[in-house]
């Protein structure tokens, strides 16, 4: 079965960096496309970042642009999230997402909380 495990998060000064990482497995991970969202309290769930399989195109919504960096290791399963320059309006619970035969999976998602 398709499990993401999500790991990396915690509490940072605003300024601060973090690298978030998320474990895939029971799908082909290198021939799928992968995201970040995230969810701060009282909020929707948001796209922050997405890559695609193969050449590993990225796209981030504006906000993070020049400050987040998605990457993926296809030989570890493994898609990243470098976040530098870090904002306390970045508050909020990360979550993987991958879209695999039709439906939608979603990790348990991991804490970032930017406060001095």
């Amino acid at each position: 079965q398709v499990q993401l495990v999500e790991s990396g998060g915690g509490l940072v000064q605003p300024g601060g960096s973090l690298r978030l990482s998320c474990a895939a497995s029971g799908f082909t991970f290198s021939s799928v496309g992968m995201r970040w969202y995230r969810q701060a309290p009282g909020k929707e769930r948001e796209l922050v970042a997405f890559i695609t399989s193969g050449v590993g195109s990225t796209n981030y919504r504006d906000s993070v642009k020049g400050r987040f960096t998605i990457s993926r290791d296809n030989a570890k399963n493994t898609v990243y999230l470098q976040m530098n320059s870090l904002k306390p309006e970045d508050t909020a619970v990360y979550y993987c997402n991958v879209q695999w035969l039709r439906a939608d999976y979603w990790g348990q998602g991991t804490q970032v909380t930017v406060s001095s």
